[in-house]
Order: structure tokens, then C-alpha cells, then sequence
């Protein structure tokens, strides 16, 4: 019944029908538990709140059903603003963003023309950009994208490498000549067995793998689990390692385990939430019901009460 769910709700999270009539009636059935708002200025004050607990952030202004150059230019222009609120309010965020939210679907050169332009404004400000991987059918031309960008613009950009995938362990290894700042995943899209591990026991396995890869490398990894095994197992191998707790930090999502967020920070570990915004919600609140169909419950809940 779950996996029925999730491959329902994975279904419906490339509906564009669907992602209409969704935006029609804004947040209030269930989305707002997961996205911080429609505007930047709601985002800014869901980032502070964070920041005064001691928790960073990064900031992804929802986007993905783009269809036209313009709107991809749109998409830029946002990222953009983001990152000038952010240095203009000071709270302490990074930026996240889809490369097919910039055009990548439309065009290679549009795409990298508006990520340049991104770059360049997070370079100014001394901040921070990661590229956020999509399905499978993306993955091949992000990595290479975020390859010819970080010589470009060096350690600006960061890139996000799924442990479902069984090509994952080998991109690691061809990543690592860059001294990458990787956000590892378990992976939240639906793909087929030929690309990516079918069960849950070895996407874990795998990302316990990719993990202590990319910290025996050296390089900067942002865990993003909401898993206690993975969480505990991070702590364990990097206290019998010796790894300083300034090459990684774990990440949640906006609205997920609050309580274990606050934990970790207060625990002394950098701690990162991610924190989505903006009006073209509905695929990414789909996702997040696919990952946990008990959150349902929470959206039923919502809906009552509207």
C-alpha cells in the first residue's frame, strides 16, 4: 500500500494539470508545514528564526515546470534576488537551485548564461550556490555543467550526488579532482531498476558508502537525512577517523523533525535546514509526500481546518 502511495504521489508530482490547480488555491491545504511561503520575505523570516537557534539554512525559490526562455530568465532573476535579501537581511543562507528551473531543457547555453549570471552575484556577496540533481535523465548534464562552472567560479558552487543511483560511488571518484562541496542524498524520484537500487537496504548501504568516500577524500560533505542509523553512523566514523566537524554538516528539510534539527545543532554539529519558497510548490510538496506517506495525515488535517 505505501509503495502504491509513493509511486502515486511521484505520479502526481509531474502532473502540470494538477500543479495548476494547485497553485489556484496556495499553500493552505497542507504544503505550508513544508514550504516556508510564496514570497521572499516570508522565506527571510522563516531563515532568521532558524539562525536565532542556532541552524543555517539554504534557500531554494521553487521552480519546475518551465517551458519558455523567459520564464527561465524569470527563474534567474529570482535566484538572484534571493541572494541580494539575503546579504541585504544578513541571516546566515546559502542558495539552492534546478538547473532545469533555468532552462536546461530549452538549452545547454541558456541554462549555463543564467547560472553564470547567479554565480556572479553570489561571488560578489561571498556566498554560496548548489546545483540540486533532478532525475536520472538530468544527471549526466548537471555534473558536467557543474564541472565546467567550478573552474569557472571555484568554490561558489556546490553539486548533489544521490546514493540510489548505482553510478553515484564512481562520480565521487571523478568529482574528487575538483575538491568538491557535495550535498549526498538517498535520492527522491522515481527510476527504473536498471539505473538505481530498487531496495531501501541498499540504497542505505550505498549512501553510507558514498559518505565515508567523500570524508576519507577530504572534501566537504552536506549529509542530508532525516535517518537516525545514517546520522549515528556519520558521528561514530567521524569520531573514530578524526574528521573535524568543519568538513561536514547535516542537513533536513523546512518542517521535518524540528526537534532533531535543534538537537544536532545544540550538539555542537552544523546543522542546515532547507528551506523552499515560492509559488511553483506543488511538485515539490508531492515529493515529500511520496518520501513519507504519513504525511498525509498532516495535509488531511489541513484541509479540515481550512
Amino acid at each position: 500500500m505505501e509503495s502504491l502511495m509513493r509511486n502515486a504521489f511521484l505520479f502526481l508530482s509531474k502532473n502540470r494539470t494538477a500543479n495548476r490547480t494547485a497553485k489556484k488555491y496556495g499553500l493552505r491545504f497542507g504544503a505550508k508545514r513544508f514550504v516556508a511561503g510564496e514570497q521572499i520575505s516570508e522565506a527571510i523570516t522563516a531563515v532568521r528564526e532558524l539562525n536565532d537557534r542556532g541552524i543555517v539554512v539554504t534557500l531554494d525559490h521553487l521552480g519546475e515546470f518551465i517551458s519558455t526562455t523567459n520564464e527561465a530568465v524569470e527563474s534567474m532573476q529570482y535566484c538572484i534576488r534571493t541572494l541580494d535579501e539575503i546579504a541585504a537581511s544578513g541571516v546566515k543562507a546559502n542558495l539552492s537551485l534546478k538547473l532545469t528551473q533555468l532552462g536546461l531543457d530549452i538549452s545547454r547555453d541558456l541554462c549555463l548564461s543564467n547560472m553564470r549570471s547567479i554565480l556572479e552575484a553570489a561571488s560578489r556577496y561571498d556566498n554560496f550556490v548548489r546545483i540540486d540533481m533532478e532525475d536520472y535523465a538530468h544527471n549526466e548534464a548537471s555534473i558536467e555543467l557543474f564541472c565546467q562552472l567550478r573552474e569557472e567560479f571555484g568554490s561558489t558552487i556546490g553539486l548533489v550526488i544521490q546514493a540510489y543511483l548505482y553510478k553515484s560511488e564512481e562520480d565521487i571518484i571523478k568529482l574528487h579532482r575538483y575538491q568538491p562541496n557535495l550535498r549526498l542524498v538517498k535520492g527522491a524520484y522515481k527510476e527504473p531498476p536498471e539505473v538505481a537500487f530498487p531496495k531501501k537496504e541498499d540504497v542505505d548501504n550505498n549512501y553510507i558508502r558514498i559518505i565515508e568516500q567523500h570524508l576519507k577524500n577530504g572534501d566537504y560533505a552536506a549529509i542530508a537525512t532525516h535517518d537516525d542509523n545514517i546520522i549515528n553512523s556519520v558521528k561514530t566514523f567521524v569520531k573514530a577517523n578524526n574528521i573535524p566537524l568543519s568538513q561536514f554538516e547535516f542537513q533536513m528539510l523546512y518542517g521535518i523533525r524540528t526537534q532533531a534539527q535543534q538537537q544536532l545543532a545544540d550538539e555542537g554539529y552544523t546543522m542546515r535546514v532547507y528551506v523552499p519558497y515560492g509559488d511553483d510548490w506543488y511538485g515539490y510538496f508531492m515529493r515529500r509526500l511520496a518520501e513519507r506517506p504519513a504525511n498525509v495525515g498532516f495535509v488531511v488535517k489541513s484541509m479540515f481546518k481550512s
